[in-house]
């Protein structure tokens, strides 16, 4: 079974932390972007599809600076993630929306892009080229979603706490939950711990695996996302503020028993970044991995 996998880059963020549109960031001496980078392990992965989801305002450069060098048999569709992009009734609240929606709604978007099955990511956060072929693999033998997560201890930052969705899994290495603990890092006497939603410690291992958006998905997952939308803006988002998460959808398939993920532990280590101080570390660690020259 070879299906049709499209790669959906979730880019429509607008990178307020970093100080900009961080999608579009060059790697310095390496004159690429990590979304660059991204899309070329997926292609020699076998991808032949690619859904860009982005934002109005860096879309001329993505056309100008990106597209060309992209491989010439690969088809690219690119779709552009809007406030105003909701069903009619809401759209007086759309109108008074400052930020983006959430990544639940940049996936919606690619809606009518996604052919059959999807790998999801970040343009922001490069996963190494072994996690695209893990999915490609996955998919030829299985209808089931997936996600490739990463050891906890390759996710943390020298700049201090961070926030990370760790996975419960079942005896089938299958997703349960991701549960969302915050402000991860060690303790003085060397123990890993964060704080759970109710602001309790947690101490976790160094090597439970964290989601970091890199999902295998399928054309169900938008009937969830379009649904759940709606009744996202009806009764949760009463104050205009709220993001729609992916996760959140990808965790009511599996309470729905619409879906189940299998879990898959990384064979390469996970690199990003939130704010533009740790490009340079960044840029050398990614070219080391790739075997890029580093100017």
């Amino acid at each position: 079974m070879n299906p049709h996998i499209s790669l959906v880059v979730l880019a429509g963020g607008l990178g307020s932390r970093f100080g900009g549109a961080k999608q579009i960031a060059p790697l310095p001496g390496v004159n690429r972007t990590i979304m660059e980078l991204s899309i070329e392990d997926a292609y020699h992965a076998g991808i032949r599809h690619l859904v860009l989801v982005i934002n109005a305002a860096v879309r001329a450069y993505i056309e100008q600076e990106i597209l060309p060098k992209l491989p010439a048999d690969l088809e690219v569709t690119l779709v552009e993630q809007r406030l105003e992009d909701v069903p009619a009734e809401h759209a007086q609240r759309a109108a008074q929306r400052q930020k983006p929606w959430g990544t639940g709604h940049a996936l919606l978007c690619a809606k009518e892009a996604v052919i059959d099955k999807a790998i999801v990511i970040t343009a922001d956060d490069y996963y190494g080229s072994q996690a695209y072929k893990q999915l490609v693999q996955h998919f030829k033998r299985s209808s089931n979603w997936a996600c490739v997560a990463y050891p906890l201890q390759q996710t943390l930052s020298e700049q201090g706490g961070v926030n990370r969705g760790i996975c419960a899994l079942n005896e089938l290495q299958q997703l349960l939950r991701v549960d969302e603990v915050l402000n991860i890092q060690y303790q003085e006497d060397g123990t890993l711990v964060g704080l759970n939603d109710k602001g309790q410690a947690r101490a976790l291992a160094s090597d439970v695996l964290a989601s970091m958006t890199f999902w295998g998905i399928d054309k169900r997952l938008f009937t969830i996302l379009a649904e759940n939308f709606a009744d996202f803006l009806g009764h949760h988002d009463k104050g205009n503020a709220k993001e729609y998460y992916l996760p959140d959808q990808i965790q009511y398939g599996i309470d729905q028993h619409l879906a189940v993920v299998e879990v898959y532990a990384a064979k390469q280590a996970w690199m990003g970044m939130t704010y533009k101080d740790e490009l340079p570390l960044l840029a050398r660690n990614i070219a080391a991995l790739k075997g890029l020259s580093h100017k």
